[in-house]
């Protein structure tokens, strides 16, 4: 069974910066989706950025956040630069393997952004 650990959620003022985490138990090298998916309060989920041959951002956070991916350390990295109030959410890491057609999802990191 694939495991995450996810990592880095806390509280900021607007403008500040967070970086998550989501260490894998398994490969993310080789045909491995990997995103991060948010919930905020009021709204549907919905998936922030993508990453599998090309990475992909929401049309809320392009140009502010940031995904990338360590394979050797098996790790999918957010940094969320100039975070907003409308921000504020539960962050979730999502790995999608193809070949099996295997999602898993972490457990959710609080990301607060206010005053």
């Amino acid at each position: 069974q694939v495991q995450l650990i996810e990592s880095g959620g806390g509280s900021v003022p607007p403008g500040g910066s967070l970086r998550l985490s989501c260490e894998v138990s398994e490969s993310i090298a080789r045909l491995v989706t990997m995103s991060w998916y948010r919930q905020v309060p009021g709204q549907e989920r919905e998936m922030v950025a993508r990453i599998n041959t090309k990475t992909e951002y929401s049309a809320a956070v392009k140009g502010r956040f940031t995904l990338f991916r360590d394979d050797a350390k098996k790790t999918l990295y957010l940094q969320m630069d100039n975070l907003k109030p409308e921000d504020t959410g539960v962050y979730v890491c999502r790995y999608y393997g193809l070949e099996k057609r295997l999602g898993v999802w972490g457990q959710g990191l609080q990301v607060t952004v206010s005053s």
